[in-house]
């Protein structure tokens, strides 16, 4: 990719994406919900999402797909979907909605989780949730390439006492190695970071902003 900020296929064209993979049923909504939601929100160079809490991402990682093979979450992330959208994130209340402006934020490459959120705060970006970062590649599973994938930074897991999880989610190609399997190799993968560590070939997903979308 010579640009990593993303330009969509229509609205309802990301609709029927999500109704083919069955994404509706696991948020329980219908096709005709979906599709209505899309058809209001008109013609828009944005990514459609579902809300989280209705299509975790546990359900939505063995979705997707690069080449044959399907996505997983890492073994060690067994509460993935505790991760959950970070404090200063505005989520839109409905059931779909639109996320602008979506960039892997390659320039981003090598900085730390810790280093990359207040820069991103700093230039008006939102950092994507694990859940968008999934639909996007649902959408364009050409946006993970070897050595050019993104971490989700939206998504951040706080511990009982409130302090938050060192832990950050992102989506990258797998290696075949340790527990993923040799079976899994060049599988889109579900894993995480440390907040303070850094890493060549992870960018910062991020976007301009989110809009509900009401069917």
């Amino acid at each position: 990719m010579s640009e990593t900020t993303q330009t969509f296929t229509p609205l309802t064209t990301q609709a029927e994406r999500l109704i083919e993979l069955g994404v509706h049923e696991i948020a329980g909504l219908s096709a005709a919900e979906v599709r209505a939601a899309a058809s209001v929100a008109g013609e828009s160079d944005a990514l459609l999402a579902v809300r989280p809490d209705l299509a975790p991402a546990s359900r939505l990682a063995p979705l997707l797909r690069r080449r044959d093979k399907a996505g997983f979450v890492v073994t060690d992330m067994t509460d993935v979907d505790l991760f959950a959208p970070f404090d200063a994130i505005d989520l839109p209340d409905t059931p779909l909605y639109l996320v602008g402006g979506v960039d892997r934020g390659d320039d981003m490459a090598n900085w730390s989780p810790d280093e990359a959120l207040p820069a991103l705060t700093a230039a008006s970006r939102t950092p994507l949730l694990l859940t968008e970062g999934i639909h996007w590649v649902l959408q364009r599973p050409d946006v993970l390439e070897r050595n050019h994938c993104f971490m989700t930074i939206g998504s951040r897991l706080r511990k009982p006492n409130g302090t938050l999880d060192a832990r950050t989610p992102a989506l990258w190609i797998s290696n075949g190695t340790g527990r993923d399997g040799r079976e899994r190799r060049d599988a889109p993968k579900v894993g995480w970071c440390w907040a303070g560590n850094r890493h060549t070939w992870l960018g910062f997903a991020s976007g301009t902003g989110r809009t509900g979308l009401n069917p």
